[in-house]
């Protein structure tokens, strides 16, 4: 199924949706295999060590040194890979208000990780975005 790529429709239809949890960024040196007793949300690797993205606990029990607790927003739309200027206009409004943001394209949906103190406000911010372009004339 092709995702979405008309930047109104993705903008309105987003469906901010945030999961459960307190999610942290961890990292492991590049010759270190990730430990068999956790499973990450999400894995990265890049020349300086692979990023662990992880709910906070899980971290905390392996051991493992986290940085920016933050709360996983999930952006429900079916987007396109090749959508051109989404995540620039949601990271551009959360900028706006303030609000530091990590983005992540996956195959289905776009996600965000924001700052867990503003969480809340990054979600209101979502759904005005999406309320305002819905209702603007096209």
């Amino acid at each position: 199924m092709t995702g979405e790529r008309d930047l109104d429709a993705l903008l309105s239809n987003m469906n901010p949706d945030i999961l459960d949890g307190i999610f942290v960024f961890c990292t492991l040196a590049p010759n270190v295999s990730i430990p068999a007793t956790i499973s990450p949300m999400l894995t990265f690797r890049e020349r300086e060590g692979t990023t662990l993205v992880m709910l906070h606990e899980q971290a905390e029990r392996a051991g493992l040194r986290h940085e920016f607790p933050s709360r996983l927003i999930t952006l429900t739309v079916r987007s396109a890979l090749d959508a051109v200027g989404f995540l620039a206009a949601v990271t551009s409004r959360l900028a706006q208000a303030g609000i530091s943001v990590n983005a992540v394209s996956a195959f289905h949906h776009d996600h965000l990780f924001v700052p867990a103190d503003r969480a809340d406000e990054a979600m209101a911010v979502l759904r005005e975005m999406s309320k305002a372009t819905h209702s603007s004339p096209r």
